[in-house]
């Protein structure tokens, strides 16, 4: 193992620490986006299609001109400059004013006096539509006779990545097609904001995202402004899971607020909720994974096809992750993979953690279930005897790999982990132990218990050549030490993160972190599993600047600098003295726009998961018994947090595996909400079993990768592996529905 900056004994990277917002948010004072308010606001919403493909024909408001709650109506004809945004692509009109691509495409903003004033207008606002082909299925979105969704075509991109010989013609071949399904990120607090107009005639907005300059250019181009008089303030967030990375509300509020002369903010409704923020991608996977007869591959041959719903949002990066990681942590010596993202009228499709490599793991670690039966090999040796090793080549991009690659040591070390209990009814058990569960379905009778694992990788940062920096500031007063930093909190830790690090580089000082705005430098966006790599290092260059320029000012060697005894009050009198700092990760570019090879990614972190499950095969239903996990943290931060972080991941990888899927027909959402949309409750989590690896990576801070996104990776596969080794079936599908499980024999 590598060992990246040995810890002092006084370090403060590496202990369980307590986040600042964790009182707050269980005793309810914590302020969430929808929380802000300010005397004499407005409410706004928002009126939206209800038909996938279709041409306005007239918006009617003669159904609101009495209501004098109601203030002005809003419609592309109010934007003041580009019609167009988008977080990558700027193809989605702010309003729509000729044809509507989705079911719940903006039309138009109703501002009124009250939330529920405002909505009720917004419903009572009649849009006359002449109804269009449209395009809902991704697998037929490139054939010559499907509907154009754009006049330039239904492609968003295609990405081939190919090495090595031809991928056929090995002594142990398999074949299969997998599927997954529409994930919602599902957070609690729907989306809200406030937008306040600013006397210099610019506007600050208060919002829960991801990335608040990129929020910032968005509004800017929207609303014709200098991008220094558009201010966006982070704002509580309730969840967000590459949720809030494309804008929303945002353009509405702060177009409303300018106009009128006054503070607008608007909260959604849950269907609208589900209809207004990006899904994670539903995904056709097919493959071809080729061996010899000791298992050893010989190639992996893959086709990918995303449904990318109406807009581009994040889908040319998505599908970029997909394909990079489409042969997973695995020695291969061929590929062939060709990965797409296309144009339909559903749901636009976007982030979601783990980003594409949720969708590509499932294809290749069940495709490696497939090829383990084939060779009758235990699942986790055929794993072993492929994992990717240092100084190997990751397949897809040909980048040589580092120290920090522990792909063994995640398998052999989740592997080892305790498994639960036998199948067995137990005297005076609790009922939630018991096979049947409270509802005493089964006593055992027809219950199975299965036994899967598998494999995730994922790379870390942008990537693909995408240019990457962060900044931060550290001022000091005689009040203290306080960062300035854009990183969005969203529940990940990131302020407690950085707390952490300014202490450790200021001798253990107390530090605080001022609230995140695009009035600090750029943070980029908090996904990626990039923010605590990037703005730890950011924050710590700048406590470097700090403790120089303060030793210049107090004429002493920087070495004999003693933050913790220093009197702030005594030494700073009246002055403030900032230190910046200015971080970027090691270069990526864009690969071989042939062959997909190049130094496409900054480093990877891989995880391992073993999941146990009871089948109940007379009813289809599914118990997770446990979860086991071995994750590759590179250096723990803060290990409770990254546990937690771990544990959360999780839950969202069981949903996709047994729960979670939007339904769509014909572009039409059939499930938007809490009640039909089903997720894993607490009463559905197992014990989980969190084992930490520690490896650290060498050209990241303090040896530290990214947490959030692994979990999601290799829990949805083995969760389905536990059911294919309880059940017999293949599961080419998740969520795994009851129906598929049904009427399996004994035998």
């Amino acid at each position: 193992m590598t060992v990246i900056e040995s810890r002092r004994l006084d370090s403060m990277i590496g202990r369980s620490v307590d986040r600042p917002d964790v009182a707050s948010k269980i005793d309810g004072s914590f302020e969430y986006s929808n929380d802000v308010s300010v005397p004499g606001m407005l409410f706004g919403a928002t009126v939206r299609s209800t038909h996938a493909h279709a041409r306005i024909v007239s918006v009617s408001v003669d159904g609101i001109v009495a209501d004098v709650n109601v203030v002005r109506v809003f419609t592309a004809a109010d934007v003041p400059g580009a019609a167009l945004i988008g977080h990558i692509v700027a193809d989605q009109p702010v309003f729509a004013s000729d044809i509507v691509r989705y079911e719940g495409e903006p039309i138009a903003f109703v501002v009124a006096t009250s939330q529920q004033a405002a909505w009720r207008a917004a419903d009572s606002i009649i849009v006359q539509y002449e109804t269009l082909a449209g395009v809902f299925d991704a697998d037929v979105a490139l054939d010559d006779t499907a509907p154009a969704v754009h006049p330039a075509g239904n492609l968003i991109r295609r990405l081939p990545i190919r090495s090595g010989g031809p991928c056929v013609g090995a002594p142990v071949e398999v074949e299969g097609t997998w599927f997954t399904g529409r994930q919602d990120q599902a957070f609690l607090g729907p989306e809200s904001g406030l937008a306040l107009p600013d006397v210099d005639g610019g506007v600050t907005l208060h919002i829960a995202t991801q990335d608040l300059h990129a929020d910032r250019n968005q509004i800017a181009a929207a609303l014709a402004l200098p991008v220094e008089k558009v201010r966006v303030e982070l704002a509580g967030i309730g969840g967000a899971f590459g949720g809030r990375e494309d804008v929303s509300c945002q353009v509405h509020l702060c177009l409303a607020a300018l106009v009128l002369d006054r503070p607008v903010k608007t909260t959604y409704r849950r269907r609208e909720s589900f209809l207004g923020h990006p899904k994670r991608h539903p995904a056709r996977l097919h493959y071809r994974v080729g061996a010899n007869a000791d298992g050893t591959l010989s190639y992996v041959w893959a086709r990918i096809r995303l449904d990318g719903g109406a807009y581009a949002s994040t889908s040319m990066p998505v599908i970029g992750i997909a394909g990079y990681h489409a042969a997973g942590p695995y020695r291969c010596p061929s590929v062939d993979i060709i990965a797409e993202s296309v144009y339909t009228n559903n749901l636009v499709s976007g982030a979601m953690r783990g980003f594409g490599a949720v969708q590509a793991c499932f294809g290749i670690e069940s495709a490696l279930d497939m090829l383990a039966r084939e060779l009758g090999l235990d699942p986790i040796e055929l794993r072993r005897r492929n994992a990717l090793r240092p100084g190997d080549r990751f397949p897809t991009s040909g980048q040589l790999l580092g120290a920090s690659t522990p792909v063994l040591d995640v398998i052999d070390r989740c592997a080892a982990l305790p498994l639960p209990p036998p199948l067995r009814p137990t005297a005076g058990a609790h009922p939630y132990d018991l096979p049947g569960g409270t509802g005493c379905t089964t006593r055992g009778e027809s219950v199975r218990r299965g036994i899967g694992f598998a494999v995730g990788v994922k790379s870390i940062l942008y990537g693909e050549g995408t240019a990457e920096w962060c900044e931060a500031t550290v001022r000091m007063d005689r009040h203290g030490v306080q960062i300035e930093s854009a990183a969005a909190e969203v529940g990940q830790g990131i302020v407690s993160t950085l707390i952490q690090v300014a202490a450790d580089e200021l001798d253990g000082i107390e530090v605080s972190v001022a609230p995140a705005s695009s009035r600090f430098g750029y943070a980029g966006s908090s996904s990626a599993s990039r923010q605590t790599w990037m703005s730890a290092g950011a924050v710590r260059l700048a406590c470097h600047d700090l403790r120089r320029r303060l030793s210049e000012r107090l004429g002493i060697d920087e070495g004999r600098l003693d933050m913790h005894h220093l009197d702030f009050d005594e030494t700073m009198g009246d002055e403030l003295l900032c230190g910046n700092g200015l971080y970027r990760p090691p270069a990526t570019q864009a690969g071989d726009p042939t062959t997909g090879q190049g130094t496409v990614h900054a480093a990877w972190m891989f995880v391992a998961h073993r999941a146990v499950v009871d089948v109940d095969t007379e009813l289809g239903t599914v118990r997770i018994v446990q979860i086991a996990t071995a994750q590759d943290v590179g250096r723990a931060v803060n290990p409770r947090e990254v546990r937690g972080q771990i544990i959360g991941g999780i839950s969202q990888g069981i949903g996709l595996a047994l729960n979670e899927d939007v339904v769509v027909r014909d572009g039409i959402v059939l499930n938007a909400s809490f009640t039909d949309y089903l997720m894993p409750t607490a009463a559905d989590m197992p014990p989980v079993i969190v084992d930490l690896v520690e490896v650290g990576e060498p050209t990241a801070p303090y040896g530290l990768k990214g947490v959030g996104e692994a979990p999601s990776l290799s829990s949805t596969p083995a969760v389905a592996a536990a059911v294919r080794d309880a059940t017999g079936c293949q599961v080419f599908h998740v969520p795994i529905r009851p129906e598929h499980l049904i009427g399996l024999d004994d035998d």
